[in-house]
């Protein structure tokens, strides 16, 4: 997989696994079922990796707070838990893996490390999540390696701060919060995950989880004391090298920016030095952060959240236009190699909901300029492929166009692709095969050498004020690698487009392009082949279907 563009298939186990169709709102383990880490059969796998994915992002793996109660695992204090199920979010062990995922709870780290073995067997990279800025409040190791010490084990509960604790402390004053946590106690309180420094968090807070202390001060102006070496560091460095061990290609860092750049620097470094090959995949929000994340954090990839995304979901849903993507690109072209682009993840709404484009089909376009404008990794979310629309209301979520991540939940399209194992189309209508049929071509385009190893020249500007192409709604760009060049254009309007496309000769140069007269090219996702002209002074003619968008490829 080396030269090859990374996409990521991000996947909850919990829900993706599940058959169970009689679903009831709010419903417990026993009435509404869960996936497992046994779903993931080879054949699962394989239809997974037939679909053009590199990576497989293993979404609520490590042991969270819950109401459930498990032998020998017990439930914790509802009102101190999002849901019966629980985010994943609130890790309550470090170094185990969730009970409801597997067959035979006493045997969940081997379940693990075989999920692990099948996947990569598969041809497959795998992605946990590592969650470092916050636990759940109820968090306890029980299985913890001989020698380590839980977190708040040995803190001093009369300061507020120490850079030797591992938590933020009200010393005397009990947890209060601004709801009911019926008999749960907290005593001395901890602050909340969300930078909430009081013992009073609201329910709009991250009230079920605590707030980590990587030796920064914020209740004393925000001082940093990295010297000597804060006790969270090392913890979270022998956290991350355990699941190395186990085999993970990769860590999602959930929420990485609330966590000092210094810690970063020094653990992805311990880390590499056994693991060179590991990557680590930053949840970052503030650009003006990304770099420093990159360069002095050591991340390999951000998300390209505030640009990408906020741009493309604009222009889908008609309130920006088009060529404001050249602004999104434009804003991390440095550091353009690092930024990982999606349209859908569990934190975001579902395309097809009616929160965001109301149809699967209206962000096809948006999903191409996803995954093919630069060489930098994509990532796709289950059920993305087959048109979900997250608009069921599970429990604890409602219906806001979200997947539930806190709920014990099933995906109807899931389930009829899954077949009963068999992972085919039989049970999908005709406008879920062929959506599924677009991500799979897309995914393949996104391994043409001219995506993984070219070079990218947007052609939005050359036709700004072009009266035959509406800048607005089209966007246009190229791809050449050596002898290899991909022509790109999409539609974001509901109207099939008849474009004549500008190109100069600035970009003959720049491409090294050599213009001819007549070519033959080939559309790659219509698998036609176009007669153009390739001239730096006759534009190009092409039709562009709704929602849709033309890659032309052509040897020169």
């Amino acid at each position: 997989m080396k030269n090859e563009k990374m996409i990521i298939y991000q996947v909850v186990p919990r829900l993706f696994g599940n058959d169970n169709t009689k679903r009831k709102k709010n419903g417990t383990l026993q009435q509404n079922g869960s996936g497992r880490l046994s779903s993931f059969t080879p054949n699962c796998l394989r239809a997974i990796k037939k679909l053009g994915v590199t990576h497989i992002w293993f979404t609520g793996i490590l042991e969270h707070a819950t109401a459930t109660a498990h032998e020998q695992i017990e439930a914790d204090v509802p009102s101190v838990v999002k849901g019966i199920a629980g985010s994943p979010y609130a890790v309550r062990d470090y170094y185990d893996v969730d009970a409801d995922l597997v067959e035979q709870p006493d045997n969940r780290i081997e379940e693990f490390e075989a999920l692990i073995r099948r996947t990569h067997r598969a041809g497959l990279g795998a992605i946990i999540d590592f969650v470092p800025n916050h636990v759940a409040r109820t968090y306890r190791s029980d299985m913890k390696p001989d020698g380590v010490r839980d977190f708040g084990e040995a803190d001093r509960k009369e300061l507020s701060f120490s850079p030797q604790n591992n938590f933020y402390y009200f010393p005397n004053t009990p947890f209060a919060p601004r709801f009911d946590v019926g008999n749960y106690t907290e005593c001395p309180a901890k602050a909340t995950g969300n930078d909430c420094f009081s013992p009073s968090p609201s329910v709009n807070d991250w009230y079920e989880t605590v707030k980590l202390n990587y030796g920064v001060d914020y209740m004393g102006g925000g001082a940093h004391h990295f010297d000597p070496m804060p006790d969270t560091w090392l913890k979270m460095r022998d956290i991350l090298l355990y699941w190395a061990a186990k085999g993970v290609d990769g860590f999602r860092c959930d929420m990485a920016e609330m966590v000092p750049v210094e810690f970063w620097h020094w653990v992805i470094a311990e880390v590499k030095k056994q693991y060179p090959q590991l990557f680590f995949v930053a949840e970052v929000y503030n650009p003006s952060l990304y770099r420093a994340y990159i360069y002095e954090g050591g991340f390999d990839y951000l998300y390209d959240k505030v640009g990408l995304y906020d741009t493309l979901r604009g222009v889908t849903c008609g309130y920006r236009s088009a060529s404001e993507i050249t602004c999104a690109w434009q804003s991390v072209n440095d550091i353009q190699g690092h930024m990982l682009s999606f349209l859908e993840n569990h934190d975001e709404q579902r395309i097809a909901s009616d929160f965001f484009a109301g149809n699967a089909q209206r962000a096809i376009p948006a999903m191409m300029v996803a995954t093919l404008l630069t060489a930098s990794p994509s990532m796709c979310y289950f059920g993305q492929e087959l048109g979900e629309r997250g608009m069921d209301e599970e429990g604890f979520s409602g219906r806001d166009g979200r997947t539930t991540i806190f709920d014990y939940w099933s995906l109807d399209k899931i389930i009829r692709w899954r077949n009963g194992g068999l992972y085919n189309t039989q049970r999908l209508t005709l406008e879920e095969r062929n959506l599924q049929d677009f991500y799979t071509r897309l995914f393949m385009v996104a391994k043409e050498n001219a995506v993984t190893k070219g070079v990218m020249y947007d052609l939005q500007y050359l036709n700004l004020e072009n009266p035959d192409y509406d800048a607005t709604k089209l966007f246009a760009w190229i791809r050449r690698y050596e002898h290899e060049t991909l022509l790109l254009v999409v539609n974001f309007s509901a109207e099939e487009r008849h474009i004549r496309l500008n190109i100069t000769q600035e970009v003959f140069r720049f491409l090294e392009l050599n213009p001819n007269d007549e070519q033959c090219v080939r559309d790659l996702f219509l698998h036609k082949s176009y007669t153009i002209t390739l001239c730096p002074t006759l534009p190009i003619e092409l039709e562009v279907k709704p929602y849709g968008g033309v890659a032309l490829k052509f040897n020169n």
